[in-house]
């Protein structure tokens, strides 16, 4: 029998990587929780200065002055804006995000609700502008000096100009209305039905084997999707394109290109690297971009996630359920940071030895 041995270098390196990706997880997490409260914080002290009592909103024309306690009391309005927070957070992190004023359920549940309709339209949306956004790059500077770079510059320039609404506006005339191509109305079809399992609609499509409710989930989200990515595609198109054309500008390119190394070679193997590192960290910025974007694309495409519900909330100031919201949208754009940080440590070595 032949024994085998490990490599004691290879098992001794092992370990030191593990525990520093760990204690770089755990850093990111620990420098962004107290962002996260003095986001809550901002958004509570805002919402108590809004000169809108929510009370009188609550109660009939003809309420007592006894009513009028009674409700404040019960809102916990009767006690002072720091109080107020300390009890609000105490909460927020055992989940109770308190009742909603306008129809009394939990805050947490609507919330529960929503958040899956808007996670799906973030994700393809996400994925879409990441892709199409490196595509339209590499295309841009395969084409190099010549005059299709400049039409496409041109052409990216303007586009990054067109905010979503107005997208959303264009993609619908184009597609729903005018070609009839595709559905922009509502998450699915109005004769279909989906079995709720985990609330996300494509998922419990493919989890129940309802092929039909799962074309049609994907091609109600396909638009909406689509508006979120044009958004950051061209920003990121650009940065790929730029960053490519630096990097092609350093020594060691030239120096593959003198010892005969295939352009495809060093595009892949040389290039791409160094310069997905400030497309990725634009990635990151773009996210709070895209998030924020959910707000009127999900009202314009009648989607019933957070952004839909956020606009609801603002109207009837239920000032709960938008401090759930903000949070919410908080939480996430800290995460996607947090996962671009993670991506960045390990395309970069740099970062690696500065930990």
């Amino acid at each position: 029998m032949t024994a085998v041995y490990s490599s004691p270098a290879a098992s001794d390196g092992l370990m030191p990587r593990l525990l520093s990706q760990v204690w770089l997880l755990a850093r990111q997490v620990l420098w962004r929780l107290p962002m996260l409260i003095l986001v809550s914080l901002i958004v509570f002290v805002i919402l108590r200065a809004i000169p809108v009592d929510p009370v009188t909103m609550l109660l009939p024309p003809g309420a007592t002055q006894q009513d009028i306690e009674n409700l404040t009391a019960e809102l916990g309005l009767d006690k002072n804006v720091v109080m107020q927070f300390l009890i609000w957070l105490k909460d927020a992190f055992q989940g109770d995000f308190g009742i909603s004023i306008q129809n009394g359920s939990a805050v947490s549940s609507m919330v529960a609700e929503a958040l899956p309709m808007t996670i799906q339209l973030l994700f393809f949306g996400f994925i879409a502008g990441i892709l199409l956004g490196v595509a339209i790059g590499l295309v841009t500077f395969s084409y190099r000096g010549t005059r299709v770079e400049k039409v496409i510059l041109s052409i990216n320039g303007i586009m990054m100009a067109i905010p979503d609404y107005l997208w959303a506006i264009i993609l619908i005339v184009i597609f729903g209305v005018g070609l009839q191509w595709l559905p922009f109305l509502g998450p699915v079809g109005a004769n279909i039905s989906i079995d709720h399992i985990t609330g996300f609609l494509t998922l419990d499509s493919l989890l129940t084997g309802n092929w039909e409710g799962l074309g049609s989930s994907l091609a109600h989200l396909i638009l909406p999707s689509m508006t979120l990515a044009l958004v950051i595609a061209t920003p990121i198109a650009r940065m790929a394109y730029s960053s490519l054309t630096e990097v092609y500008r350093e020594d060691y390119i030239h120096a593959a290109q003198l010892r005969g190394v295939s352009s495809k070679r060093i595009l892949m193997f040389h290039a791409l690297r160094n310069a997905s590192l400030p497309t990725v960290s634009l990635v990151g910025v773009q996210a709070s971009v895209i998030i924020g974007g959910t707000l009127l694309i999900e009202s314009i495409y009648g989607l019933p996630g957070i952004g839909s519900l956020m606009i609801k909330a603002m109207r009837s100031f239920d000032m709960q359920v938008i401090q759930a919201i903000a949070l919410t949208y908080a939480v996430t754009v800290q995460v996607i940071n947090m996962i671009t940080d993670l991506v960045l440590f390990q395309l970069n070595p740099r970062l690696r030895m500065q930990k």
